[in-house]
């Protein structure tokens, strides 16, 4: 799925060695890079059309046709666990005509959760940069009889083994993996039930065919505010700003934090230069009301990192659900 936003108006170490120095490069990706952009971009998305990947990348394609005075297209590509997607842009041309929107579920996750991948997660991508966080809050079924996140954890371990059950958006979403990291660190169990989505995982929910589950913070107030679910505790290690009444898990649980982070990637091998200019019109969209006003209404947290700082970022978040995966011995077949 693809849309013409607008029509113009005329490896960890690998990456630290590429944000250090400016390499040489081929006469012809020299003039590339000294013209970049003169023609259509791509930007792909792998979820589908409404997800916050896609909602972000929309707001700042708009503000990069005005930037760039090209064309920028949103496709997208959704399926295996993101990695449709993904596989679509390593195979790419390393030029900065193709740009990933991403999420920490295929890139921090997935490495770890699959049996293998259709290319190289340490290799295949240059980091533009990290775009933002989106908190998610634990909500339970109206019936669940717990007011706080102490009372929920009680609930559970008051209950036989597996007999709460949990939603999800799918397997190895970012909904699932906050799920598997509470109950790692409280040492509680329950069933997973995982869904093709975020929107069925609520929906199960609210119907009460699950007991409880972790939902992007924008849909949890909409839903809590209507009564049809409760909302215990947010995933950020503060209290979310959009609704400071409900506690952070981690003032039960410290070093509790989960979020669905989004991330800006191209095919590795792209000039520097080029990587800076996208990182550059990222920042710069972030300036207009018209791209942060929606972004903050639904309560997610604006980062627009540098491709300097993601290395850091990226070693330690691959690094802390590998470790809880083998903890858990989740595998996906």
């Amino acid at each position: 799925m693809s849309a013409h936003v607008g029509i113009p108006r005329r490896r960890v170490s690998g990456w630290l060695a590429a944000a250090a120095v400016l390499p040489l490069f081929p006469a012809h990706l020299r003039a590339a890079q000294e013209g970049y952009p003169n023609r259509l971009i791509r930007i792909i998305v792998p979820w589908p059309a409404g997800a916050i990947t896609d909602m972000t990348a929309r707001l700042l394609a708009n503000q990069w046709v005005a930037e760039f005075d090209q064309t920028v297209v949103v496709e997208n590509k959704p399926g295996a666990s993101g990695t449709i997607g993904h596989t679509a842009v390593a195979h790419s041309a390393a030029d900065g005509y193709t740009v990933l929107f991403a999420t920490n579920s295929t890139y921090a996750v997935a490495p770890s959760i699959l049996p293998s991948l259709p290319y190289d997660n340490d290799k295949a991508f240059a980091p533009v940069g990290l775009v933002l966080r989106s908190p998610q809050m634990l909500c339970v079924h109206p019936s669940v009889p717990a007011n706080s996140v102490p009372e929920f954890l009680d609930y559970v371990r008051n209950r036989k083994t597996n007999d709460v059950n949990f939603a999800s958006a799918g397997p190895g979403s970012t909904s699932h993996m906050a799920m598997e990291l509470l109950m790692s660190m409280t040492h509680i169990r329950m069933q997973h039930v995982p869904y093709r989505g975020g929107a069925p995982s609520l929906q199960a929910v609210i119907a009460g065919e699950t007991s409880v589950a972790f939902v992007d913070l924008s849909t949890a107030i909409s839903a809590a505010d209507g009564g049809l679910l409760r909302m215990l505790g947010a995933s950020t290690t503060e209290r979310a700003a959009l609704r400071p009444n409900v506690p952070a898990i981690a003032e039960t649980v410290p070093g509790f934090q989960s979020t669905t982070d989004v991330a800006l990637f191209v095919p590795a091998g792209t000039p520097d230069a080029v990587i800076h200019r996208l990182n550059a019109a990222m920042k710069n969209a972030f300036k207009s009301p018209e791209v942060t006003r929606p972004l903050l209404q639904a309560g997610l947290i604006l980062v627009a990192g540098s491709p300097e700082e993601f290395p850091q970022y990226f070693a330690e978040e691959c690094g802390k659900w590998r470790k809880l995966i083998e903890a858990q011995n989740i595998r996906l077949q």
